[in-house]
């Protein structure tokens, strides 16, 4: 109790920043990539750079709030098991800064006062906000987590959600205002969301061999415990070439407003990402903290791969039309920089080891 830190960062804690903010830098990407779509005509719509910056702060402000205020009510909801495992016995709860009446408070005004940020907007960006802060908490937290190993699987329809209400804040004025909330004019923003949807469980699958066992010990059946690391990597590697199909928007839907360079950029940061998932190896000998490297490894680079995608992907909606091929070349070929430097992941691990514990 002599290091309780400071109520504000107590709270910045239990919403686990470093997790909201690589969410809804989603969200900023899917916005400025509409905007970028409308100027160069490819999608209708009318939109000022001062509109962009006012629909990047709307989503910021109320997207962190909404995911931030999910993960304090995750965080009650497990302080029961968070003591029993090592990446998540420091936080609040576990630590007794914060009491869990309080801490449930804190999540349930701040999550519903960032979903109704919203609402002036387009009743569907309110929708999509709320079903993720609802789907977050119940369907998976609740129901999920403790019952499937394929609780990840089917809770990460909740942190893919980031991309549409980014597009639909920005497409407010040309989203559908009917009762289907499905309905956004565009698969653009779908794909998006597929992208982190089928993302999160190698994502994750990574995370739970490389901690091999300490979610078995505090009763969540994730894959690699249930149904052991050969079944596990089988399954990532499933995802991995879903992943390279939702890549490939352009070549079977020419109306999507893609180009099809982005197809190939797309293509080859799946691949950069998927080699280090078939590297795994399930018989690996484990480390001197009982844990697999590779595995540690593929996490890492997962981390890199959702973030280059959507740099990427506004990278190329960014390019005009008669240079764009020679651009996206000139992409591939510096990305072996990204590569020797994304595979330097002992010395990142070194430095960096509490993105673990932001998981």
């Amino acid at each position: 109790m002599n290091n309780r830190p400071g109520t504000l960062q107590i709270y910045f804690q239990l919403m686990k920043l470093r997790v909201v903010i690589l969410l809804q830098i989603t969200a900023l990407c899917a916005i400025i990539a509409h905007d970028l779509m409308v100027r160069s005509e490819s999608i209708p719509g009318d939109r000022t750079w001062l509109d962009t910056l006012e629909s990047c702060i709307v989503t910021l402000v109320g997207g962190t709030m909404a995911a931030g205020g999910s993960n304090a009510i995750n965080m009650v909801y497990d302080k029961d098991i968070d003591p029993g495992m090592s990446r998540t016995r420091t936080r609040p709860i576990p630590n007794g800064w914060i009491s869990p009446r309080h801490a449930l408070i804190f999540g349930i005004i701040l999550a519903i006062s960032g979903s109704a940020v919203f609402i002036p907007i387009h009743w569907k960006a309110a929708f999509w906000s709320f079903f993720s802060v609802f789907f977050y908490v119940f369907v998976y937290t609740i129901w999920l987590k403790r019952r499937t190993p394929q609780n990840i699987v089917i809770g990460g329809i909740a942190g893919s959600t980031p991309p549409l209400i980014g597009w639909i804040v920005a497409a407010a004025e040309t989203i559908p205002n009917n009762i289907n909330p499905l309905d956004l004019a565009s698969p653009v923003p779908w794909m998006l969301f597929f992208l982190i949807f089928a993302w999160t469980p190698p994502h994750f699958w990574a995370l739970a061999l490389y901690r091999s066992g300490e979610y078995a010990k505090v009763g969540i059946p994730m894959m690699p415990d249930v149904k052991g690391p050969k079944r596990t990597l089988v399954e990532s590697k499933f995802y991995c070439v879903l992943l390279f199909f939702i890549g490939s928007v352009p070549c079977f839907w020419p109306g999507s407003g893609l180009p099809l360079a982005w197809a190939f950029i797309a293509g080859y940061l799946t691949l950069w990402y998927s080699i280090s998932v078939w590297k795994i190896d399930p018989n690996e000998k484990f480390d001197s903290n009982g844990r697999m490297p590779l595995a540690f490894a593929s996490f890492m680079r997962s981390l890199g791969y959702l973030a280059w995608m959507f740099v990427a992907f506004v990278f190329i909606v960014a390019i005009p039309s008669d240079v764009i091929w020679y651009s996206t070349f000139g992409l591939i070929a510096l990305m072996p920089l990204l590569n020797r430097f994304a595979l330097n992941w002992k010395v990142y691990a070194g430095k960096n080891r509490k993105v673990l514990n932001a998981e």
